[in-house]
């Protein structure tokens, strides 16, 4: 039986459109990223998986430990229902969440924020300088993983912290110890110029090249640099924690003496964006069907709605990948659309009113903001389904 037989069949009692997951390649995609990462523990990145359900599912499996949440009012609600040790990856300018943060004894022990700069802790003071009693907050310092060459007129990797040299990272560290009740548990640094990028992209044999070089020569000097900005940090305190990398880049990260945890969430779902990676390959485990609802001419089929478009620079890598029956591709005028999308190729000869087709999202997460519940199959089964974070009325961002 195909993956698209075992599809249709678990979930033949279902209306379309729906979200799909497969646990048999989750827990598949589990294993390999802990073996990737060698013994060191990874931290479940939940803006992509954004289900309650499956975060638990996933941390209960062997090395998995914490949450790298996305906001601090997420952090929040995860701790309420039970969670521990969430790192929010992102600076937060919410007040009435850090000042409830600052309120709950719980919350403030296992929620770590994050922070790059003074502004950062004199908007934290300022928004709980009202809360009485206050708990102490735990602070992690973002450093930039970016990679920069040509004498600062190249870049690669996102645009996060503006700390970047150990010396930047003593100076806030020590900003951070002079100010009562904030504690600095952590270091991050994302490297998303090689986690975040497939070194293998179709078609384009010299760009990919230049990808694997200057992937090369940023591990190079990014394991240098982390080390001494964690070198420097622990001089004034005492660390819990030092985070890097993601799905990309496990086994890379792992190697860094500097670093004792590493960040992963796309590599459970396996999106479309992460088929591109030389060095490991996964399963595509989150999919979502929609119908066929037309048949306008020969050739061609149109299936309600489909305009999920991923995050990021725009352009064809951001549009959902129409799946199964393979072979189908997008109009040029139309691509993926609001209420309906046109596919053409061989298989729409065949495909009828009420049949599906099956697509993945570019991402991973953000799939879950379309739909309120992952079905849940295993083998051939439609086993279970769960809700998630839409479903469950929670909209972070």
């Amino acid at each position: 039986m195909d993956d698209r037989q075992r599809y249709d069949r678990a979930t033949a009692t279902l209306e379309a459109p729906f979200a799909l997951l497969d646990l048999a390649a989750v827990r598949a995609n589990a294993a390999d990223m802990v073996r990737r990462a060698g013994g060191k523990p990874i931290r479940v990145a939940s803006k992509s998986i954004r289900s309650r359900p499956i975060l638990e599912r996933i941390l209960a499996m062997d090395g998995f430990r914490g949450v790298m949440a996305f906001t601090l009012p997420e952090a929040l609600w995860l701790v309420e229902r039970g969670f521990s040790d969430v790192l929010v990856a992102y600076p937060t300018a919410d007040r009435h969440a850090l000042a409830a943060l600052a309120a709950d004894a719980r919350a403030a022990g296992e929620i770590t924020v994050t922070v790059d700069s003074p502004g950062h802790l004199d908007y934290l003071e300022a928004a709980i300088s009202g809360v009485h009693p206050r708990h102490e907050i735990r602070i992690s310092i973002d450093i930039d993983a970016g990679y920069v060459a040509l004498g600062g007129k190249f870049r690669a990797g996102a645009l996060r912290s503006p700390v970047r040299h150990p010396d930047q990272a003593a100076d806030l560290a020590a900003d951070i110890a002079k100010r009562p009740g904030l504690r600095l548990v952590g270091l991050m640094a994302y490297e998303a110029q090689i986690a975040g990028v497939g070194d293998t992209p179709p078609g384009h044999p010299a760009y990919a090249r230049a990808i694997r070089l200057m992937q090369a020569r940023s591990a190079r000097e990014l394991v240098l640099r982390r080390g001494r900005v964690v070198n420097a940090v622990r001089e004034l305190c005492d660390l819990e924690f030092v985070n890097g990398g993601g799905t990309g880049s496990i086994e890379r990260t792992v190697r860094e003496k500097a670093i004792t945890e590493v960040a992963a969430g796309s590599g459970f779902f396996h999106p479309r964006l992460f088929d591109f990676y030389r060095g490991f390959t996964g399963h595509p485990a989150a999919l979502f069907a929609l119908p066929v609802v037309r048949r306008p001419s020969p050739g061609v089929v149109t299936v309600l709605g489909g305009g999920y478009l991923a995050s990021g620079a725009p352009g064809p890598s951001r549009l959902p990948q129409p799946y199964l029956p393979a072979g189908l591709r997008y109009t040029a005028d139309e691509a993926a659309g609001e209420v309906q999308t046109p596919l053409l190729g061989r298989p729409a000869e065949d495909l009828r009113i009420g049949d599906r087709v099956w697509f993945r999202h570019a991402k991973a997460g953000e799939l879950c903001e379309r739909f309120d519940t992952l079905h849940l199959i295993d083998g051939d089964t439609l086993v279970d389904a769960v809700p998630t974070y839409r479903g469950e009325g929670q909209t972070f961002l």
